[in-house]
């Protein structure tokens, strides 16, 4: 049940982003559309990001502001549930025939059906696909009392007024050979695990399943039904009536207060909770939602393991919703990071083809730069040793020139002692 409370609240931003033009809105919006979408402040933002596979956000390349829309994967899963939806129109058109022959008057009130319409297959657009498209089945009118307008049937067909229990008793019948006496009131009774039943029990629902009943699309309003035995065939009508009226839906299960719309329609028991609790192998009711508050009713034969027996296409479309819900953000951090080693991966592959085919060529360039890097290292190595060898001769020779100070005059080599001395004799002369 959390993965339909999801699937719930998913659907509301889902809804809500269909609705836009650009189908796209602002995440600063989020905050003020919180209390719509039935969350509490800073709760739609968080929300919105546990499910990456269903919401994305990004950057408006002109006004740098960030926006969220649904992924590639949730608009194929939309498209697929409306192809799905569209595919079984002609069985959405008998099931609504079958659910107004279901009331007293043959009319319902068109909110009421616009509200469940999902669950009943109905396409979003029914009053013109379906209500208006069909004028030999369906036909609307304003109320007098109320201001509200109700579909009505134009004609019963016979055909239709079977029950789905009453066709499973007779191909239960027909393959099994039971005795058709003791299975023709009866239901499938599949009792939750742990539930303990006892002798007395038994008995009383033994005689429960042979007590027989009207059925909800027979016309009662001629009978008389003030007795105690009256009273017995209306309670088991009304379970009767809400098994049908699950059968009727995609899914087999409905809320209890959507099934509580048709309650002054259908002749139901007021309390209806209370009532369903009295036949938990029929029905089960699941509390979980809304704080409790939410009551979903599941029709116990129609699912086996907690998978629908008999899924349709409507529903397995819709099971791609929850598959996306229940897939981890870490799921689609992997899936953006495996798409990067593939790029990764194609790049390698091609750079390695591009070596092998040329892996030759480059190699003799590579040897070929190498030995000229040697050589060339090589005559610079002998250049600077040259250079150093000349530098430290004529370093020596400089220093014996400091050392020995000669002065060429005319060819011969005269010392400066002999010069000084030579000046005196003349001067003292």
């Amino acid at each position: 049940m959390e993965v339909h409370k999801k699937i719930r609240k998913v659907l509301k931003f889902q809804d809500l982003l269909l609705s836009q033009p650009t189908k796209s809105l602002r995440v600063a919006r989020l905050d003020a559309l919180s209390r719509r979408l039935g969350f509490k402040q800073f709760e739609a933002g968080v929300f919105m990001l546990k499910f990456p596979h269903i919401f994305e956000i990004y950057e408006h390349p002109v006004q740098r502001i960030l926006y969220f829309r649904l992924t590639r994967k949730a608009k194929l899963q939309i498209d697929q549930e409306n192809n799905a939806l569209q595919a079984q129109i002609s069985l959405a058109v008998t099931r609504l025939r079958k659910l107004l022959m279901l009331s007293k008057t043959g009319r319902l009130r068109l909110e009421h059906v616009r509200i469940a319409g999902n669950e009943f297959g109905l396409p979003d657009d029914f009053e013109y696909s379906v209500v208006l498209k069909y004028p030999c089945y369906f036909r609307l009118y304003d109320g007098k009392d109320t201001r509200s307008k109700y579909i009505e049937l134009i004609d019963r067909d016979s055909i239709l007024g079977v029950c789905s229990i009453e066709a499973s008793m007779e191909r239960e019948y027909r393959e099994r050979g039971i005795d058709a006496e003791n299975i023709r009131f009866s239901f499938i009774i599949n009792f939750p695990p742990g539930f303990k039943i006892g002798k007395y029990y038994k008995i009383a629902v033994w005689k429960w399943q042979r007590l027989p009943y009207w059925s909800p699309y027979e016309n009662i309003s001629g009978f008389d039904l003030r007795s105690l035995e009256a009273q017995k065939r209306m309670e088991k009508r009304a379970v009767a009536m809400i098994h049908e009226i699950l059968s009727l839906t995609v899914e087999k299960k409905k809320s209890l207060e959507r099934i509580a719309h048709f309650r002054m329609a259908m002749d139901m028991p007021k309390k209806l909770k209370d009532f369903l609790l009295q036949h938990q192998g029929i029905f089960y009711i699941s509390t979980r939602g809304n704080h409790g508050k939410l009551h979903t009713v599941f029709l116990r034969e129609a699912y086996k393991k907690g998978e629908l027996v008999e899924p349709n296409e409507s529903y397995l479309a819709r099971r791609k919703l929850a598959e996306l819900i229940l897939l981890s953000p870490r799921k689609d951090n992997v899936d953006r990071e495996l798409s990067g080693f593939r790029r990764d991966d194609e790049r390698r592959s091609l750079r390695n083809e591009y070596i092998e085919k040329n892996g030759e060529s480059n190699m003799l360039e590579e040897q070929l730069k190498r030995n000229e890097g040697r050589i060339s290292d090589q005559s610079d190595s002998d250049s600077s040793v040259d250079l150093e060898t000349k530098e430290g001769e004529q370093a020596e020779s400089n220093s014996d020139m400091d050392s020995n100070v000669n002065f060429h005059f005319f060819g011969n080599n005269i010392d400066c002692s002999d010069v000084s001395d030579a000046e005196a004799v003349h001067l003292s002369s």
